[in-house]
Parts: structure tokens; sequence; C-alpha cells
């Protein structure tokens, strides 16, 4: 489908365009001096969750994601929706207030956006920030050596679709919005002060997909140790029934020849890696020697995090 833009654009041509042409990245960065450069980004999707404020919650915390894990902080936003013309109006100012108030909560604005009508509810941002062009995150920034962290545990997929079909607990799912509500403000400021330079998040493509972007712009491998990845609660049982959405299938499909699985997981383990996350945690590359002190920050405001791997000379992803 992209296939007709390929050579269109030369990142030659654009040198203050430093994100966007070359490796795949979260988020378009263009530098606009020496110490400050504007990130850009946008996503939208249909409903993860059956009420509408928390799903323009979420959708407004996913949409600023990837700001964050280019290091930026986001400042400005436009709401992007499609919405069905019989759709109770009530129903279509709760989404755009989770949004907003979810953006508030970070420190943005929205200025207005467009609509347009559509069978289904579809809801997102077109967001802008500000980064340091030398404090800019980017999945080309991980280097042999360093620890993998992960800021949010894994499962909303197989969740959201036990959900869908009626076989998810209320508690669950209440684990799950609160997760994917959050913003990952803090872990990037965290990432921004110790000055680290190898980020990504983890959204459609899993655990495995975007780490598998991250390995290849950085021209390393990752470890991961299966043991030390986090899941939400009910997970596990919602893998064994099977639950995962289509986006996961298509995951494994495409980005499972490149992961190497030492000790043979069973189906449904090797699934939660691939589960396609909706406003997932950063995975950041740590330097060795800054990991206590990531840690220690983390602790201090509360930031969950958890070291899944490392870094490695090589290729590809490999899964112990």
């Amino acid at each position: 489908m992209l296939r007709p833009l390929q050579g269109m654009f030369d990142p030659a041509d654009y040198p203050s365009l430093l994100a966007g042409l070359r490796a795949p990245d979260d988020a378009a960065v263009w530098k606009l001096g020496d110490d400050r450069a504007l990130v850009v980004t946008t996503d939208f999707f249909t409903p993860v969750v059956d009420t509408p404020y928390e799903f323009g919650a979420i959708a407004a915390a996913n949409s600023l994601s990837d700001i964050y894990a280019m290091g930026g902080q986001p400042f400005l936003a436009l709401n992007v929706a499609a919405l069905p013309p019989d759709l109770p109006v009530e129903i279509s100012a709760d989404i755009l207030r989770g949004g907003a108030e979810k953006c508030r909560e970070a420190g943005v604005v929205v200025a207005g956006g467009h609509t347009v009508q559509d069978k289904e509810p579809k809801f997102g941002l077109v967001a802008l920030g500000f980064v340091h062009p030398e404090k800019m995150l980017a999945k080309g920034g991980a280097r042999p050596g360093d620890a993998l962290v992960l800021t949010k545990p894994l499962g909303f997929g197989v969740t959201s679709t036990a959900l869908k079909r009626g076989q998810a607990d209320p508690a669950d799912i209440d684990e799950m919005v609160s997760w994917m509500s959050r913003l990952n403000r803090d872990a990037a400021g965290i990432a921004s002060d110790l000055s680290l330079r190898g980020a990504t998040d983890v959204t459609g493509f899993g655990l495995l997909g975007h780490g598998l972007e991250m390995a290849e712009a950085s021209g390393v491998n990752l470890l991961i140790r299966a043991r030390d990845v986090p899941f939400v609660s009910g997970a596990r049982k919602y893998a064994g029934l099977g639950a995962f959405p289509s986006g996961s299938l298509d995951n494994r499909q495409f980005f499972g020849p490149r992961v190497a699985f030492e000790l043979a997981p069973s189906e449904q383990e090797q699934m939660l890696l691939f589960d396609a996350q909706t406003s997932g945690g950063l995975l950041l590359a740590v330097p060795a020697g800054q990991v206590p002190a990531f840690l220690a920050q983390a602790g201090e405001i509360d930031q969950p995090a958890w070291v899944i791997g490392e870094v490695r000379q090589g290729a590809g992803i490999q899964v112990v």
C-alpha cells in the first residue's frame, strides 16, 4: 500500500527532519533550533472498552504516548473523531470529555480538531510536543550492554477481547483500564533526566514486534527473559480461552520468524508476547550502570518498572 510513496521524499532534502523518513520511529521530529525540536504524531482507533469516557481517556493517553516515547513533552492536541450520526449526544460528549481531561492531566491543551460521520466510533488525537534535539529518544538508540526496562504490564489485547466476548471479570477490566489510562509521562521524565537514548512504546505490534523494530533500528539483539515480563491479572486466563485480537495473530505471523524461543514456551505464552497492546508502556534501553538510578527514581514517584532483559550484539530477539 505504501510502495508508491517510496522515494517520493528523500531524507537528504529535509535535514531538519530528525525522525520520520529513515528508520521507523514513534513520531516525526522536526528541528526548530539548536535547543528545540517539534515532535508530531497522530493515532486513533475503535473502542477497546464499553464506557465512552474511559475510551476517550485511553485514546488520548495512547496518542500522547508517542510523544513521550520520543523523549518529548506534549503541549498541544487536536481531536480526530468519527462518530455515528445516531450515536446519542451524551456518549459522543463523554468520549471527547475523557480525552480532554486526560490531555489536561498531561498539561496539554486541546485546540479543536475534526469529526466525520462513520458507522463505528473512532477517536484519537493529533499531538504535538517539544524535545531538545540532544535528548531525543529513538528506536535506534539501544546499545549492547543496556538493560531493557518495561513500564507497564502486558495483556491488554487479550483482556479487551475477552471483554468484547463477555468473558472478562469486572476486576480484570478495571485493572486493564487503569493501566491503559495511565500516562507515560513519568517514565519519559526519568529517561530524560538520565539522558537515555533508546526507547519505544509497546502498542499494536506487541512487545516482540516493537522490540524487533528497536533491535533492527539499533543493529542489536534483544534478550528477553519471559519469566520477568509482567502481565495484568487476567491475561493468562484469557489466553487460555483463545481471546486474542486479530492483530496479535498478525504480529505472530509477521514478526515470528525473527524471534528465537530458546525454552519453547507454550503457544499461549508465546502469543502473550505478541499480544497487540493499546496504550502500553515504554520499552527503554537503560545503560547497565544507570539501572539502579532509574529504579530508584521510579520508586520515588510510584512509577512501575520491570527489568525484562538486555541488549546484546547480534540481530533479532531471543526469548529465554
